[in-house]
């Protein structure tokens, strides 16, 4: 297979596709709409999942898991749920096969039909609240919190590798509560925790807001998200956090006696963050060059490639592996995350390609002459011009320094291109003119529109067919400041209710 990597310029569709072929991140399966996650691409999610699950546990949610299979009748409990999910669902319908009579190979057995049909995961909410109505009695059971990190099935019919595929990984953090006000503070302070994640973990900075009623979870009274914008000036939603109102406690019956003895009905939430985000990791920060990584989020932060000695030189290859060895403890004792690269069957300059493809932030050679200078040689991947030579001594610190540098750059940059790209006060047919012929392939694109706007599912959904732009959210910051006061709205003239952030979406 062809390691080229078409330029964003080009078609920018194709840049990713090939970015995570190319880069060893991850591939298509046998089965269709579903991936097959490459060792590369895995250590990411379990870099994002690692800081994550500190968080959720101090966050006071533990971790639980619950069955892969549930029941038709649960999803069938929640109105809302189930109109939400029921195109998605994938069905078990037989309990085992059997050998086809015709001589076809394997049929599902006509006599194992479920009485029952169970589908397949497409998010917990109903499993979850109906073993909530077994361990909440009292209001000392509550807040409870609980967590899952699990597989999800949802089918598509168009897909694209991390964005959207029938099978994906996430956590879901599922939560009950006494009060409305706490339930609300906790789906808030969640989408919190996802935001400083992002910032901090994958340098990529988000816009955080609530979603208009019509893009809602299905079944919940509010939905908090937090929206990215990529390289080509669309939006890719990073993380949800719902609150849920008492509509699954009231389906499954879920109550506890108060303090002065009288039953209530409990408060949830939901909240969740996918595979998604390497999507998002890689469309924020990559080049035409390959994968770039934050190094706070790289599997391996620093390669060092040793340049041997002639066979001969037996005094040169000892220095060398003394010099490396120590290279290497330092850089491990200064707590990074180091990879020696002494393959003899691969050039040099192979080795450089293969690893800046990849992504790793720095790399480090050293050979015979560097060892007898007591130096080495540094190059990071992005954030500097060329290479810099570097005392044996002092590499452990240099290198913490220019990470940490790094991973200040990538972030700055990333939040000059989410300023630069949202568009303020433009008109209607100016956001229409920009976006209907916008497609995911075009690079740079017009970006987002942030605009004053009357609630009004029925025009969003015109805007949606017009120009295929939806609300990616009402941004939190500008709304609490009250931007939108006084304002008429961009599309209706009427009065405007919030401001709204309007854009593609992947």
């Amino acid at each position: 297979e062809s390691d080229y990597i078409t330029p964003r310029s080009e078609n920018y569709s194709r840049w990713y596709n090939d970015v995570i072929r190319v880069c060893d991140l991850a591939e298509t399966s046998p089965v269709r709409g579903c991936m097959v996650i490459k060792p590369w691409g895995m250590s990411l999610w379990d870099r994002v999942r690692d800081d994550l699950d500190a968080r959720i546990k101090r966050h006071g949610a533990e971790n639980a898991y619950f069955p892969l299979l549930i029941p038709k009748s649960f999803l069938s409990k929640e109105a809302e749920h189930v109109d939400g999910f029921a195109k998605e669902c994938a069905v078990v319908t037989h309990h085992r096969l059997t050998a086809d009579p015709e001589g076809g190979g394997l049929i599902a057995d006509p006599e194992a039909e479920l009485e029952d049909p169970l589908i397949v995961r497409p998010t917990s909410e109903t499993m979850i609240w109906n073993m909530f109505k077994k361990w909440i009695v009292s209001h000392r059971d509550l807040p409870l919190k609980v967590n899952q990190w699990a597989n999800v099935m949802r089918w598509e019919m168009r897909t694209r590798p991390f964005l959207r595929t029938s099978e994906f990984l996430w956590q879901e953090g599922h939560t009950a509560h006494a009060t409305a006000e706490g339930a609300v503070q906790d789906s808030k302070d969640m989408l919190d925790q996802y935001a400083d994640m992002c910032e901090k973990l994958l340098a990529m900075p988000v816009v955080k807001g609530a979603k208009s009623p019509s893009e809602r979870f299905a079944g919940a009274e509010e939905t908090f998200t937090i929206e990215a914008l990529m390289q080509n000036g669309w939006a890719l939603q990073s993380g949800t956090s719902h609150f849920l109102g008492q509509s699954f406690g009231k389906a499954f019956d879920v109550t506890f006696q108060d303090a002065e003895g009288k039953q209530q009905d409990v408060w949830g939430t939901s909240w969740g963050v996918s595979t998604r985000l390497i999507g998002a990791l890689i469309m924020t920060h990559s080049d035409d060059a390959g994968l770039v990584l934050p190094p706070k989020v790289a599997p391996v932060q620093v390669v060092v490639v040793p340049i041997p000695p002639k066979k001969n030189d037996e005094q040169g290859i000892m220095a060398l592996k003394a010099a490396l060895d120590k290279l290497v403890a330092d850089l491990k004792g200064a707590g990074l995350k180091v990879k020696v690269d002494d393959r003899d069957y691969v050039r040099n300059g192979a080795k450089y390609f293969e690893w800046e493809r990849k992504g790793v932030p720095l790399r480090i050679e050293l050979g015979p002459r560097d060892v007898k200078g007591g130096v080495c040689v540094f190059k990071y991947r992005v954030g500097s011009e060329g290479k810099e030579t570097v005392a044996l001594n002092d590499v452990s610190t240099e290198a913490v320094e220019g990470l940490d540098s790094l991973q200040e750059y990538l972030l700055d940059a990333a939040k000059e291109r989410l300023a630069a790209g949202i568009n303020m006060m433009a008109s209607y047919d100016q956001m229409r003119e920009a976006l209907e012929a916008d497609e995911a392939s075009e690079y740079e694109g017009p970006g987002l529109y942030l605009v004053p706007w009357k609630c009004d599912a029925a025009n969003e959904e015109k805007i949606k067919e017009e120009c295929k732009a939806t609300i990616r959210c009402y941004p939190a910051d500008v709304n609490k400041a009250g931007m939108a006061e006084g304002k008429k709205c961009f599309y209706s003239g009427e009065d405007a209710t919030h401001m709204a952030l309007f854009g593609r979406a992947f």
